[in-house]
């Protein structure tokens, strides 16, 4: 009986990864075929002859493109890390006055949406220069990670008194103990955090569509929203673009799965 509930299992996991994948592998095919045989009816997923040349067209047009994605990516990521862990763990583990209730008005600001605001924060930047550059992409982002904070107060609170009792013994500082014991004992929470803010950098459409006007400071979406006209859509350059921005995101992924997994279940397990 045993055997044929695990059987079934694999089976119904099999189906949904087929059905998962069949869209990556369609467009990675198109990607390597000539315009017109793209919308081949009946679809093909596995292409007679390989059009590598749609992936040099794609190449002249992205790097500037490209590597704005991967600059402000970086950005993101290395700095909400350092800013969400800091606060992360001023929540959790020191007491001052009103700890509790800065944390609360932090968890309120989540409620507002980005929209309510995007006037007033547009005219702010248009003030002091930051209009058609990449600042607004990063800054406000890096300094007002409040899911992070979250995150990242959930897992400090999760590791014992002892550890931090046991530093404080052997004379280390308070950064020293957040920096050489804590921050060690977080590597779920930063690994989830870091995926998310890499995700969220990488897929980013509206603000660079907002805030940049120079080509030279725009990124990979909207490099990608180049190849769609109105009344016409390259779909296998479009197809080429879409892979290689996806490619970045699976090898983020596997290198960072089996701690993303673990943050993402841990995170909640101590209010």
């Amino acid at each position: 009986m045993r055997l044929v509930s695990k059987t079934s299992q694999y089976v119904v996991m099999s189906l949904f990864a087929v059905v998962f994948l069949a869209p990556l592998v369609w467009m990675i095919s198109a990607s390597l075929r000539p315009e017109a045989k793209v919308l081949s009816v009946p679809p093909k997923f596995l292409p007679t002859d390989a059009h590598w040349d749609n992936y040099r067209q794609v190449f002249e047009l992205i790097p500037v493109f490209l590597w704005n994605s991967v600059k402000l990516a970086g950005l993101n990521v290395i700095g909400i890390l350092i800013v969400a862990s800091m606060a992360g763990f001023a929540f959790a583990r020191l007491k001052f006055a009103g700890r509790d209730i800065a944390f609360m008005v932090l968890l309120g600001t989540s409620i507002i949406p980005g929209i309510a605001y995007l006037i007033p924060q547009y005219i702010v930047f248009q003030h002091i220069g930051w209009v058609d550059t990449q600042y607004p992409l990063w800054v406000p982002k890096v300094l007002t990670p409040v899911f992070a904070t979250f995150l990242m107060r959930q897992s400090f609170m999760t590791i014992p008194q002892e550890l931090e009792d046991a530093g404080k013994i052997d004379g280390a500082s308070t950064f020293g103990i957040y920096w050489r014991i804590m921050l060690p004992q977080t590597k779920p929470a930063l690994a989830a955090i870091g995926v998310f803010t890499f995700l969220e950098s990488w897929n980013d459409l509206f603000g660079p569509l907002i805030y940049i006007t120079s080509e030279n400071l725009q990124t990979l979406p909207v490099a990608l929203a180049q190849f769609q006209g109105e009344y016409f859509t390259q779909i296998s350059l479009l197809m080429c673009g879409a892979t290689v921005s996806v490619v970045p995101v699976i090898v983020v992924f596997l290198f960072a799965q089996r701690y993303f997994i673990q943050g993402i279940t841990m995170t909640g397990m101590k209010g």
